[in-house]
């Protein structure tokens, strides 16, 4: 192009004379846009405060931020998938000075005799455990849940509360599998193993909803009755109990009261049997 400021020489100007009359907004704007800042797992995690009920000792446990985290999908057996984060590794709570630990709807129940329990047969020979770290890995989160499920056997918990511990400890076995790097090695027997250990806390849980069905009150777990048979139903069925998935899913779908949603999950997962 020609040049517009010819002449600017005499002002002293002269190095300026190639200068555009009108900007690039296009990349100017591109010049300017910032960054897009990418969320960690431990930005969306804070210390929370919790009091022991067996050694009355206080600590922190990490805890996901409340309305941080946006639920995407969830698995025909209830496990959900959360943006960000798996957030069922934050579920355990684990006492660093005693070893008591439970999942966090059930940390705070506990009576003298449970307490006296757990003393006896965890505290007196626990060593402590890890506190370190932004975020807990799979294989700590797997860790922490597995004290969980150990307290509960010590200190005679109800059969629903065994079972929905292990249910959580099968959705992790999961969850570590499906996020293993491609370069891990060994990556197939890795995944053979984790499969193997995920059918197994299954199998526990199927046998422990199966056995408070008939001696615990509902809600469940959080669970209404239908929703606790639609689990039972998908439980049995992963285990390979399909004429058993097929018994309770039967009773999802001729009960009056159920709501659709949970007979059209029936449904979908009916479809899915041999």
């Amino acid at each position: 192009m020609s040049d517009l400021f010819s002449g600017l020489e005499e002002f002293g100007l002269g190095g300026l004379k190639n200068v555009e009359v009108y900007e690039n907004e296009s990349a100017k704007s591109e010049e300017a846009a910032p960054v897009k800042h990418q969320v960690t797992e431990a930005e969306i995690l804070f210390d929370k405060t919790y009091t022991c009920p067996v050694c009355d000792k206080e600590f922190k446990s990490k805890t996901v931020r409340t309305g941080k985290i946006k639920l995407i999908s969830a698995d025909t057996d209830l496990r959900p998938k959360y943006q960000l984060v798996d957030s069922l590794k934050y579920d355990a709570i684990v006492c660093p000075h005693c070893g008591y630990a439970a999942l966090s709807r059930y940390f705070n129940y506990m009576t003298s005799t449970q307490a006296r329990f757990i003393k006896e047969q965890i505290s007196n020979n626990f060593k402590g455990i890890n506190q370190e770290g932004d975020i807990y890995t799979y294989d700590e989160a797997i860790s922490r849940h597995k004290l969980a499920l150990l307290s509960t056997i010590v200190k005679k918990s109800k059969q629903s509360e065994k079972a929905y511990t292990c249910l959580k400890l099968a959705w992790l076995c999961r969850g570590k599998r499906e996020s293993l790097p491609e370069d891990t090695e060994n990556l197939e027997e890795v995944k053979k193993k984790l499969m193997a250990e995920e059918l197994e806390f299954l199998t526990k849980a199927y046998e422990g909803f199966l056995g408070a069905f008939s001696k615990e009150m509902f809600p469940m777990c959080g669970m209404d009755e239908h929703t606790t048979t639609y689990l039972v139903a998908d439980l049995a069925r992963r285990c390979g109990k399909f004429d058993e998935s097929k018994r309770w899913l039967s009773k999802v779908l001729t009960a009056r009261d159920a709501k659709e949603r949970i007979k059209a999950k029936a449904r979908e997962i009916k479809e899915l049997m041999p």
